[in-house]
């Protein structure tokens, strides 16, 4: 556990050095470039607007300016255009992060989208396709069983874990029958799709953590006249723990099935594939 905790760290470091190199070019950018414009939009104010008689003179005050920001003789301007320019460093890091995650998750949702549920079916199961018959209820013994909830936990925290996500189709047998959700559905108290998205969406918050339901996209499918529900798992930007008891485990899809790496496996993998 303490090997774990100490890689996390790692990984906050590596984002931390993100936006703390991200402030200093924008640190720079505030000396270096905000300073002299300041400067010269400076001298036409205060000398006039005619920018063709003025433009000669405006550049060589902003870099008499700029030299002797540089030589320490205005500090306080100085220090007050860097502090600007690495605030909008670190909000053009900020941007950049959030706007990469978002097109690559647009392009995973596209990609997957674009297949018909009848063609992913008929592909039958795979690395990056899984089919459960069921969220809860259990077909055996015809009765609620919550066990059943943590299998599917487990292969959404497989994928979660993986490079690339995944999909779940919940209703289908493994031969690629389909079974609906029905069962399922009477299981809720809410007995319809908002109810059933409802009851994912919780297992996730409460098992894997609240910050990765927008990394798994819950759809609903009509087939042969039955529900499907269809999860589209994409990457998660973090290491995902299932809380299983009083100790957390690892999961990563492998193969056509999920399996729990022990801990040196699971410190080994997280380095590698969270490492920037």
């Amino acid at each position: 556990m303490k090997r774990f905790l100490l890689l996390i760290i790692s990984l906050w470091q590596q984002r931390f050095k993100l936006y703390f190199f991200a402030a200093i070019i924008g640190a720079l950018n505030g000396v270096l470039i905000f300073y002299p414009i300041n400067d010269f939009i400076f001298f036409f104010e205060t000398e006039g607007d005619d920018l063709q008689r003025n433009a000669s003179a405006a550049i060589n005050y902003a870099l008499e300016q700029l030299i002797a920001s540089l030589k320490g003789e205005t500090p306080k301007k100085t220090l007050f255009l860097a502090q600007v320019g690495a605030v909008f460093g670190l909000i053009i890091a900020f941007i950049y992060e959030t706007l990469h995650r978002r097109l690559q998750r647009i392009s995973r949702l596209s990609n997957e989208l674009s297949v018909d549920l009848h063609t992913l079916i008929m592909q039958g199961e795979s690395p990056l396709l899984e089919f459960k018959s069921s969220f809860r209820w259990d077909m055996e013994q015809d009765r609620i069983n919550r066990s059943l909830e943590m299998v599917i936990l487990k292969t959404l925290a497989g994928y979660l874990n993986s490079s690339t996500g995944g999909t779940l189709l919940i209703g289908v047998a493994d031969d690629g029958s389909i079974i609906g959700l029905e069962k399922d559905y009477q299981s809720l108290k809410r007995s319809d799709q908002d109810g059933y998205e409802q009851a994912i969406i919780t297992a996730i918050s409460t098992h894997l953590g609240a910050d990765l339901c927008e990394f798994v996209k819950i759809l609903f499918h009509v087939v042969d006249g039955k529900h499907v529900c269809r999860l589209i798992v994409l990457a998660s930007p973090r290491p995902v723990f299932l809380n299983q008891g009083k100790t957390p485990k690892f999961y990563l899809r492998t193969g056509g099935g999920t399996r729990d790496l022990n801990i040196q496996e699971a410190v080994e993998f997280i380095a590698h594939r969270w490492h920037r």
